[in-house]
């Protein structure tokens, strides 16, 4: 029944001059999230984009759709003339759709005049529109609707633009946010537990374009372990496009960790060695900032003395969206955007390897620097980097 999507968006809205360079990035994520229908049926207007559809299933484009950064609301609406007959009757047609189901329910009709040269005003349009679908309904439905014009159960929604007049009566959620691709790049120090997906989630929903890093310990860890990785990523695809994903060979220096450092040193010394790592990857492929999943006081290496003790390594801005979220938060944004159940399959990562009984959890730089003494620094970071394999992450499914 539908000629059109209209696609809202929030603070896009609020970027001045920069705005259209904002709204081109998301037209352009939009027609990569709708690869099947042309370029030129997905557009936009003053303050909104359209998809002109042409008999597309909507069960395929609103999941594709929802998954897109920026978009605040997706609604499928009847596009028309701007003629009051026309749009009375498009009105109609909506409200029908949800009178077809025989149960009785409330309605309002809501008008935006973006074109002030249209002569009726909106509250004199949404009056003569409401009459109309009142009167039809009396006819083919009597009992089945009545005016709530505070907390209406339907509310039709007539937008009368310069190209002509759209009408609509569902409104589908989007993730809101940044578009992809308009606030830099990043690097995710990507584990295989829970919290480092939504970290990274949080930062393509800020218009991050993102990359990721794993550190992998085979044959310490088994190939299932490097998997889930891998698929977790693909989930991080969906949402954000065809990301790159670093994966370093770390065997050689969990190995050298274990036998010639402090055990109780050992989280915060792998830690640090990660973060040189991360920023060497990032100085390579000319990321902006490193992103990490850490949450304060959550395990011993993510308090404030251990955060700074790793910090101090990297040149480049550490990135901590978790930071003050509690477990049970982390946890129930992790199950809505589909990261939960892969992150809680039981393949260890390195991280999770030679864990001291006490580690210590108000490091300071002396120590560590000691222990860093025993280890060839420099030419463990150079064999773990030439061992990288690099994998571009394409989304886990095509919506198609």
């Amino acid at each position: 029944m539908y000629s059109h999507l209209l696609i809202t968006y929030g603070e896009l809205a609020l970027k001045g001059l920069n705005r259209p360079s904002f709204e081109a990035k998301l037209i352009a994520n939009i027609r990569s999230a709708l690869p099947q229908i042309p370029k030129e049926r997905i557009y936009r207007t003053r303050g909104r984009c359209f998809v002109h559809l042409e008999g597309e299933p909507l069960d395929k484009i609103l999941p594709a759709l929802s998954r897109v950064f920026g978009i605040t609301s997706i609604s499928p609406a009847l596009a028309v003339e701007k003629d009051v007959a026309k749009i009375q009757e498009a009105a109609w047609q909506v409200t029908e759709e949800r009178l077809k189901q025989g149960v009785p329910f409330t309605f309002k009709v809501e008008t935006r005049r973006a074109d002030k040269k249209f002569p009726i005003t909106s509250p004199e349009l949404s009056r003569a529109v409401a009459a109309a679908v009142i009167r039809k309904a009396a006819e083919k439905y009597p009992g089945l609707l009545t005016v709530d014009v505070h907390e209406p159960q339907l509310l039709v929604e007539v937008e009368v633009r310069e190209e002509g007049a759209y009408i609509y009566g569902e409104k589908h959620s989007g993730p809101g946010g940044l578009p992809v691709g308009t606030s830099g790049r990043t690097l995710l120090m990507l584990s295989g537990g829970i919290d480092s997906p939504v970290a990274g989630w949080m930062m393509q929903k800020r218009g991050v374009e993102l990359g990721a890093v794993h550190f992998h310990s085979y044959p310490l860890t088994s190939e299932r372990s490097k998997q889930k990785v891998i698929e977790l990523a693909q989930v991080l695809a969906s949402w954000g496009g065809s990301l790159p994903l670093y994966l370093v060979h770390f065997t050689e220096i969990q190995k050298a960790l274990h036998a010639k450092t402090p055990e109780k040193l050992r989280v915060i010394l792998m830690r640090r060695m990660m973060m040189r790592l991360a920023n060497r990857l990032a100085a390579q492929h000319k990321y902006q900032a490193i992103v990490t999943g850490e949450s304060l006081g959550q395990v011993a290496s993510q308090t404030l003395d251990s955060l700074h003790v790793v910090n101090c390594l990297s040149e480049l801005p550490v990135l901590r969206p978790l930071i003050g979220m509690d477990k049970e938060e982390i946890v129930q944004r992790a199950e809505g955007i589909g990261t939960y159940e892969l992150s809680v399959q039981p393949y260890e990562d390195c991280c999770t390897l030679f864990v001291p009984k006490h580690p210590v959890t108000r490091p300071t730089l002396g120590p560590l620097e000691e222990a860093e003494k025993a280890l060839p620094v420099e030419d463990l970071l150079d064999e773990a980097i030439a061992k990288t394999e690099q994998l571009v992450i394409t989304p886990e499914n095509n919506m198609w």
